[in-house]
This record gives C-alpha cells, sequence and structure tokens, in this order.
C-alpha cells in the first residue's frame, strides 16, 4: 500500500503520462530505480581506489553509522606510497613535528569529558589542584588542542583525492555533453520529457558521481573536519536526493548540467588547497582568484539564471506543475544557498587576501600557536597523601 502511493504516478509525472508508458522498447531504454543499486559496490570501489592513491599506512578503515566498521580496502606494503604521497613529497608538503603534551590525568579527564577549550573559573580551579599557573595549564590545552588537529599531510591527501576525482568527472561532464542539442539550447532539455531514452554516458556519468558522494557520506568520521561540517553534510545528502529523484523522474538532462557546473569549480579548488598545504603561497593565491571568479559565474549566476530557471520556466510550457516539479525545484534551491553560505566564506577570504591577510583556508580549524616549551609546565603535582607525583608517571 505504501509502495502503490509513493510511486503513484502523479507525484512522480506530469499529467497525462504513467509509468506503463515508460517501458523499455526497442532502441528505448528508461531510467529504472533497480540502475542504482550498483551505486552502493561503486562506492566501496572508490574507498578502495581512495585507499591505494592516499595510502601511507597498510589499509583504510573509516567508521560508518553507528558503531559500525567498515573495512573499504586493504593495501598491501608494496602498494603503499602509490600517488598522493609523492606527489605530496614532490611538491614539498611536510607534517610538522608537533610537541606532546605531557601526560596528566587530571587536565585528560578535563579534555575529553568537559571542553576543550576551558573558561577562566575551570582554569583557575585546576591550577589550584595542580598548583599550576594559568598561563601553565592554558598552554597545555593549546598544544593538546594541536596535537589532535589533522596533519598537513593527511589533508593534502584528501585534496588531492577529490581533485583528481573532480578533474577527471569535469572532463568526462564534457565528453558526455559536448554534442548533445541540450548543452547549446537549455529547452532540448524538456523536448519529449518525460520519454526521453536514456544514454550510456549518462548512465555512467550519474552513477560515478552517486558514487563518489556516497563514498563522501560513508567516509566522513574519518576526513578531516572543517567548520562548515554540517553544511558539507547538507550538501552531500541534498546531492544525492536531488539526484536519485532526477533519476527516478527522467530529470536527468538537466541532472548532468547541473553536476557539471558543480564539479567545474571544484576542481580549481581542490587544487589551491592542495598548493596552500604545500606552501606555494603565490600559486595557491592565483588559483584561488580563478576558483574565486569561477564559483561566483557557475555557481550564483549560471545555476540559478540558467539551470534553475530552466527547470522553473520552461516545463510549464508543456505540462501542469506536480510534486515532483515542486520537489526538484526546491532541492535546487537548498543547493543554492548552501552556494550563497560558500560564497560568503570566499569573499571573505578574498578580502583577507586583498589586505594581505589571506592565510590557509577560512574553513579550517589553524594550528594555535604553542608560545613557549613544554618543559615550561612540566610540574610536580602532589596527591591527597602528599606523595610527589611527576607528570607522565
Amino acid at each position: 500500500m505504501l509502495s502503490e502511493w509513493f510511486w503513484w504516478d502523479r507525484l512522480w509525472l506530469p499529467r497525462p503520462v504513467r509509468w506503463a508508458d515508460l517501458e523499455d522498447s526497442e532502441g528505448c531504454v528508461y531510467a529504472r530505480v533497480s540502475h542504482l543499486y550498483v551505486t552502493l559496490p561503486v562506492a566501496i570501489l572508490l574507498l578502495g581506489l581512495r585507499a591505494l592513491y592516499e595510502s601511507a599506512v597498510n589499509g583504510f578503515w573509516l567508521t560508518a553509522g553507528e558503531g559500525i566498521t567498515l573495512c573499504a580496502f586493504t593495501a598491501f606494503p608494496s602498494f603503499n606510497r602509490l600517488i598522493a604521497v609523492p606527489l605530496a613529497e614532490a611538491l614539498g608538503v611536510r607534517d610538522k613535528n608537533r610537541k606532546r603534551a605531557s601526560h596528566n590525568p587530571v587536565l585528560e579527564e578535563y579534555y575529553k569529558t568537559h571542553s576543550k577549550h576551558p573558561i577562566q573559573a575551570d582554569v583557575k580551579g585546576v591550577c589550584k589542584k595542580l598548583g599550576w599557573s594559568e598561563r601553565q595549564v592554558e598552554r597545555w590545552f593549546r598544544i593538546r588542542r594541536n596535537q589532535d588537529r589533522p596533519a598537513v599531510l593527511k589533508k593534502f591527501k584528501e585534496a588531492s583525492w577529490r581533485f583528481a576525482f573532480y578533474l577527471c568527472s569535469s572532463f568526462g561532464g564534457v565528453l558526455a555533453l559536448y554534442d548533445k542539442p541540450w548543452f547549446y539550447d537549455l529547452r532540448e532539455v524538456w523536448a519529449g520529457f518525460p520519454k526521453q531514452s536514456l544514454l550510456d554516458s549518462q548512465y555512467w556519468y550519474y552513477i560515478i558521481e552517486m558514487s563518489f558522494y556516497s563514498s563522501l557520506l560513508f567516509s566522513v568520521a574519518a576526513d578531516v573536519k572543517r567548520k562548515d561540517f554540517k553544511e558539507q553534510l547538507v550538501h552531500h545528502w541534498a546531492t544525492l536526493t536531488l539526484l536519485s529523484f532526477s533519476w527516478c523522474a527522467n530529470y536527468i538532462r538537466i541532472g548532468t548540467l547541473v553536476m557539471l557546473v558543480h564539479d567545474t569549480s571544484d576542481v580549481l579548488l581542490e587544487s589551491a588547497k592542495m598548493f596552500n598545504y604545500a606552501g606555494w603561497e603565490t600559486i595557491c593565491n592565483s588559483i584561488f582568484v580563478v576558483f574565486a571568479l569561477v564559483f561566483m559565474v557557475t555557481r550564483l549566476i549560471i545555476f540559478p539564471f540558467w539551470l534553475i530557471h530552466c527547470t522553473w520556466v520552461y516545463p510549464l510550457d508543456q505540462f501542469e506543475p506536480f510534486f515532483g516539479y515542486y520537489f526538484f525545484n526546491v532541492m535546487l534551491v537548498v543547493l543554492l544557498l548552501l552556494h550563497v553560505f560558500w560564497a560568503s566564506l570566499i569573499l571573505r577570504m578574498v578580502k583577507k587576501f586583498l589586505f594581505g591577510n589571506l592565510k590557509g583556508d577560512e574553513r579550517s580549524d589553524e594550528e594555535e600557536n604553542e608560545e613557549g616549551s613544554e618543559e615550561d609546565y612540566t610540574h610536580t603535582y602532589s596527591n591527597g597523601s602528599g606523595n610527589g607525583l611527576s607528570n607522565g608517571h
């Protein structure tokens, strides 16, 4: 009963088209929900390829869901250091030798169970318990926070993997679309809709893109968390929902155009991040300027004024609005709102760039200045019985 209601023709298709009208026939193949089942194994395959690409250890493990541990791929030692690590070495990417905070049970318990950024009142309380100065406690927390921050090499490997994918997907998208009439005339997107046969190039473009975003959701627990972590999750879910719906409702032509517009600027973003992590400031800043321009043009001009206009206005020349029409456009607007959010971050970085204060990614959690050596605050504190206990012992 629920399945019949969910797949009700009037939810997904314009009048008077019915699902029965979209049966495969000779020379005409339509998208099917069952086609999307392959995205799960392809997503796992992409995780395996990523493990090989990034490998500097003998395995790639991640946590997916609540307590479910998934082994995406186990790389053999002979495959280690295949691409990302040699590329990082060639560009001069090096991890800093970070100081480790001295072992202190009191501070460690507070750090893990209360807060990584203690308020002043708590700092004073800890000082009384340990016999430390406020400056020593604050420095311990700075070093401890830096200790947990992701290494530069890890960030570089993630960025280079995304760069490689977006570069390939952009070229693939151009190859799939350059000879199609709807690439040049958006009204052709709706010619014959929804009775539009599925092309092989559209099939693989969709499957690989959906598998990639699924793999990002699977690896989210292991990836570097940035300030826009929640927005990234919303983006991935909105993208997968949008692609899944557009596939089932045969909005495939406009779907491929949306994917291409998004991938284009992502290539530049990830390459700029790679050079930033490598310390190539001039090249990084130059690519960032180009990225900012491409982002504004593709995400804030082409996307709303060409593509959303195409999905909002042109269909009404052929059929009356239906649930799928409204749902698809609402999801596009959700993506547009995320673009506006990211555009604000980009403009903030442009402002810093113009005034010479741009340092790294605005979304990243920057490493803190430790202000001195750890030896300055390696103290001895006493327990209730008066026995002297040295930190770390």
